[in-house]
């Protein structure tokens, strides 16, 4: 399997920043708000080309890498089926625990991949639209966060569930955004206030749910990805 390698570490440092933090971000938003407005299926396409790109920053071996695109393509695909199985209970989601146990095991930029393929791949059956680089975003950071801060993560059961109560929260700030820029056509804080607590119920259950399917789902996987990268030596 032949991957992109980015051999400048500095390079590699550069990007690893400047896309999750600042080129994702402005694309997303340049084609909800700007010029791009209403071009949807190519803001998606441009970041789930960066989430790649971000992703072959986190490995220097060609070989490592493809190993590690497979534990990510496997990781993808179970929380793709896990939010098609919940799909009848809303806000009652899998997702986000796939994702953080894939950046805590494999690495942030495995997380913040295995988030936006998450989102663009399973809205082919539950809808494409303008939300759907939104949420690419808000799960790819909600990996890339974990990924970060695995080590606390790993160690204690408190933190994981902290996180998922935060994540639960972080989706809600950022998916908020998009339903304003819907509903008014731009940015306005008053209209932001009110769709977080309009939101607040719909919040708390993907909150509790997050918490709920880390400390079912974090180890037996965690266990599972530790083994195959010892033995694959990912």
């Amino acid at each position: 399997m032949k991957l992109l390698v980015i051999r400048s570490a500095r390079l590699r440092r550069a990007l690893g920043i400047a896309i999750p933090f600042a080129l994702i971000p402005a694309a997303v938003l340049w084609f909800a708000l700007g010029p791009g407005r209403g071009h949807f299926a190519l803001s998606s396409m441009l970041v789930a080309l960066m989430a790649l790109v971000l992703f072959s920053c986190g490995f220097e071996r060609r070989k490592t890498g493809a190993r590690r695109l497979i534990l990510v393509a496997v990781m993808t695909a179970l929380s793709v089926a896990g939010r098609f199985v919940f799909s009848a209970i809303p806000a009652f989601k899998p997702i986000t625990a796939m994702v953080v146990i894939t950046a805590i095991h494999i690495g942030p930029e495995a997380g913040f991949l295995t988030g936006a393929l998450s989102a663009l791949i399973s809205n082919f059956y539950f809808g494409q639209g303008p939300w759907t680089p939104f949420q690419m975003l808000s799960w790819g950071l909600l990996g890339l966060f974990a990924g970060l801060l695995s080590r606390p993560l790993k160690r204690s059961r408190l933190l994981l569930s902290l996180y998922g109560v935060f994540a639960g929260a972080a989706y809600s700030l950022v998916m908020d955004v998009w339903t304003v820029v819907w509903y008014n056509g731009a940015l306005d804080p008053a209209l932001y206030a009110a769709a977080l607590a309009a939101a607040l119920p719909y919040t708390a259950v993907y909150a509790v749910s997050n918490v709920i399917f880390l400390n079912l789902l974090g180890r037996p996987f965690g266990e599972k990805l530790d083994r195959v990268k010892i033995k694959y030596g990912v």
